[in-house]
């Protein structure tokens, strides 16, 4: 709802020729979304000029620095993207100030709305959108596309986009499929060919080939570079990079950002192990809840590890100041989060995000009572059950013996892509593999040469170190694995990412409608003859 309000302001801008300030989340999905719809309104001749908040001094949601800001440029309109839905009192001091809001975003939505000029969400109640798994990238997309083609003739210019907009999706894990997959396809076939200098360059910095790019590429490579600089203190470094015009501003950017994912990754690994033993106190909870004196910008990734490694709903707190901050994430299925934190508002601050992600700020003194609300709301959500296996079931798409593992069953596998959440790429039991090597990988990974026949094919099983000690050459093994090609040397060749291992036969021993086998990534699962 709002779209045709969002359009009546914004071409009254243009008219007027009002100053504009754009202003976006600090992660990869509000970054690229921020960069989309800045470059949309400039092309419409708009004086259109961009804003990140600082991730520690700002926190979520439109800020009284951002309206700050506004005023003392001169500028009348301010434009939220993927933010802004719970931000009231700042949307009540922009009006006060002369200011009018416009609000495009797609987390979830309070009871209480901001008195904004237009607030586009396809999750508000009376929506009629058909699609409202939109990243906020998703929907600046789509209001991009709705204000070039109204008010510049060029509706297809938005395509040109696409490239943005994917980056965003995919960062904010949102599900690939219906128009999420459409926009990650037309997304890739330009990251495949990249014109625009800042991805040059940020892909450069990386070294990663541009013809290789694929939405892990962007999972894992892309989107960890854009949020570092709001992780590690300097929020607008990948703003200044996707908006650069020139190579050699954006080659500086993108070291820049390079050298601060670096840090990030030794930060983050210091506080993963931390809060692993603190979450080791209390095993049985139904939720994991920790707090340590770490960098707000790390917990986020700090919860989702332990939440995929444990299984359970996971909080991580940043100690320190008059208020704490937390993020948390929960596994698909468990205690939405949202939801607990807006059952906690008494205790809180602020908060928002959506079922499996969300953050809050509280004050330290509300933290036992927070603790004891949230524990009651997982163990009534089911989380709780003392022999209840957390580990993911992997379900299988296909299985097949190992002689038929070979690049014409991948080429059938890519005809799937691009895959992801809600749409996850196949997962293929593979029978009858026999280990010639196995053996520890740097990055705490185990690398593997399994024998198909008279042919070998490599393996990898990332964050699975206990693998090379437990198996010996010449055991059989059943896998679950992806079908992936890697390149090295200049040469090609096959790879299976495994999930799962077992003792030869086991999968035949599973009933047609069974063939799943339970792996979660990090857990000591190894063939049953070792456990």
């Amino acid at each position: 709802p709002d779209a045709a309000g969002f359009l009546s302001r914004v071409t009254r801008a243009r008219k007027a020729s009002e100053g504009v300030l754009v202003f976006g989340d600090f992660d990869a999905d509000g970054l690229t979304g921020l960069a989309l719809l800045t470059l949309c309104l400039r092309r419409l001749g708009l004086d259109a000029a961009p804003y990140v908040p600082d991730r520690v001094g700002e926190g979520h949601g439109l800020s009284s620095e951002a309206v700050a800001a506004a005023r003392a440029q001169g500028r009348s309109l301010i434009i939220t993207v993927d933010t802004g839905t719970s931000s009231v009192a700042e949307v009540d001091e922009a009006g006060r100030a002369g200011i009018d809001v416009l609000i495009t975003d797609h987390h979830h939505v309070p009871h209480v709305l901001p008195s904004a000029e237009a607030l586009v969400n396809p999750h508000r109640a009376d929506s009629r959108y058909p699609d409202d798994r939109l990243a906020g990238t998703g929907v600046a997309f789509k209001l991009a596309g709705l204000l070039l083609g109204d008010l510049a003739g060029a509706a297809e210019e938005a395509l040109e986009l696409a490239d943005l907009a994917a980056i965003g999706t995919v960062a904010d894990v949102a599900p690939i499929v219906g128009e999420n997959r459409s926009i990650c396809r037309l997304g890739l076939e330009l990251l495949r060919k990249p014109t625009r200098p800042g991805l040059v360059a940020l892909l450069a910095a990386a070294r990663l080939d541009p013809a290789r790019v694929d939405l892990e590429t962007i999972a894992f490579q892309i989107a960890p570079r854009l949020n570092a600089g709001g992780r590690m203190g300097e929020a607008t470094l990948a703003a200044a990079l996707l908006l650069a015009t020139d190579g050699a501003s954006a080659a500086t950017l993108a070291a820049r950002l390079e050298t601060a994912n670096l840090a990030r990754r030794e930060l983050t690994t210091t506080a993963l192990a931390e809060a692993r033993v603190a979450a080791g106190a209390d095993p049985e909870a139904p939720l994991i809840i920790v707090a340590g004196a770490w960098p707000i910008g790390i917990i986020g990734l700090v919860a989702g590890r332990l939440a995929e490694e444990r299984g359970r709903p996971t909080v991580v707190l940043a100690t320190g100041g008059s208020s704490w901050r937390a993020s948390a994430r929960a596994p698909a299925g468990s205690l939405d989060l949202a939801a607990a934190f807006a059952a906690c508002t008494d205790l809180l601050v602020r908060h928002g995000g959506h079922p499996q992600a969300a953050g809050c700020e509280l004050d330290p003194a509300s933290l036992p009572a927070f603790k004891a609300r949230l524990q009651e709301l997982a163990a009534e959500a089911g989380t709780a059950a003392a022999d209840h296996d957390a580990r993911p079931e992997l379900r299988l798409d296909l299985d097949v013996d190992a002689t038929e593992v070979d690049y014409a069953l991948l080429r059938d596998l890519e005809s799937l892509l691009p895959t992801g959440p809600g749409n996850p790429a196949a997962l293929v039991g593979i029978a009858g593999l026999r280990v010639v090597r196995a053996r520890p990988a740097n990055g705490g990974h185990t690398s593997l040469t399994l024998r198909k026949g008279r042919e070998v094919l490599d393996a990898i099983a990332f964050d699975r170190p206990d693998l090379a000690p437990a198996l010996r050459d010449g055991d059989g093994l059943d896998v679950v694995a992806r079908l992936a090609s890697r390149s090295f040397g200049g040469f090609e060749s096959l790879q299976l990412e495994l999930l799962d291992v077992a003792p030869a036969g086991h999968l035949a021993s599973l009933r047609p409608m069974d063939r799943q086998l339970s792996a979660p990534p990090g857990a000591a699962l190894v063939p049953a003859a070792a456990r």
